[in-house]
């Protein structure tokens, strides 16, 4: 079922397959999302839960049993309900099952609900502790934008601009071994808040963010000034990515709380980096903004 939310400055669709954002589009329709092509991505903005990219050989701890759960988790294919909608708004809504249950014990409430005013999409990431036990979870945003986002631009027209200057490595993402490596990192912003964008920078896959400042970063056009401004104030970490060395005209801005496997951690789910905990009866909630600039 498709989902759509609207103002006079804008309006998203929202499949709830996912709840997966399909559309962001300003007053003139002009279309800020990636749409799908197989080609290179057949997916544009998908909810990652319980796990932020990969375990170990797919394996993970939890409670003492061995887990399989696959990469970025179950949610991209489960179908949400929606529990309240208005013009500006809708809240999509899963919880556990018997067959969520088989690869992640714990039981929980997970909505998303996404808000469209002036043009601006705001998005609200709730997890709720159903269980009788505290429980653990990863949870990550990977929207995918288009860029260029004006005919006659390219990729490399544009920058990454973050709210605050930043002194800032990224960790290599090792290919072979599929992790994070902690004691590889590359230097990527010196006293400074732009980072070009160039095919190459994505040769090692993510250019993963764990020590920013910043909790907002704008792709933009460096001749023009149009673009796109993302806001996570609610995750500790961010990644950037689009496919390398193919020339995908998208790139996804992606915040994390939890990540893919680093190779100093062990299997256990508890001892994942940025890993969220929530006791018993509580829930929390994590935002996410869109603006068009």
């Amino acid at each position: 079922m498709l989902v759509t939310i609207f103002d006079s400055n804008g309006s998203a669709v929202i499949d709830s397959i996912g709840a997966q954002l399909i559309s962001y589009k300003d007053s003139t329709g002009k279309e800020y999302i990636w749409q799908r092509d197989p080609k290179f991505w057949n997916r544009c903005s998908p909810l990652l839960f319980p796990i932020v990219g990969n375990c170990r050989n797919n394996k993970t701890i939890i409670e003492g049993e061995t887990c399989c759960i696959e990469k970025h988790g179950f949610c991209r294919d489960v179908d949400f309900q929606v529990t309240r909608q208005s013009d500006t708004m809708v809240t999509f809504e899963i919880h556990d099952t018997e067959e969520t249950k088989a690869i992640y014990p714990y039981s929980f409430r997970l909505s998303l609900t996404y808000v469209i005013e002036n043009g601006m999409l705001s998005m609200e990431y709730c997890v709720a502790n159903t269980d009788d036990r505290t429980i653990y979870y990863c949870l990550g945003a990977h929207p995918g934008f288009n860029c260029p986002m004006e005919e006659g631009a390219s990729f490399t027209d544009y920058e990454l601009e973050f709210e605050e200057d930043e002194t800032a490595s990224s960790m290599v993402y090792d290919l072979e071994h599929l992790q994070f490596d902690p004691s590889h990192r590359v230097p990527r912003l010196d006293h400074s808040r732009r980072l070009p964008l160039t095919r190459e920078l994505f040769k090692d896959d993510a250019v993963y963010f764990d020590d920013l400042n910043s909790r907002k970063v704008s792709i933009i056009n460096k001749n023009t000034g149009h673009g796109i401004e993302v806001g996570f104030p609610g995750f500790e970490t961010v990644a950037f990515w689009t496919p390398y060395p193919a020339e995908a005209p998208f790139l996804c801005v992606e915040p994390w709380n939890g990540s893919g496997i680093y190779a100093t951690e062990d299997d256990e789910f508890v001892h994942k980096n940025h890993v969220q905990k929530l006791e018993t009866g509580k829930s929390k909630t994590y935002g996410l903004t869109m603006r068009i600039i």
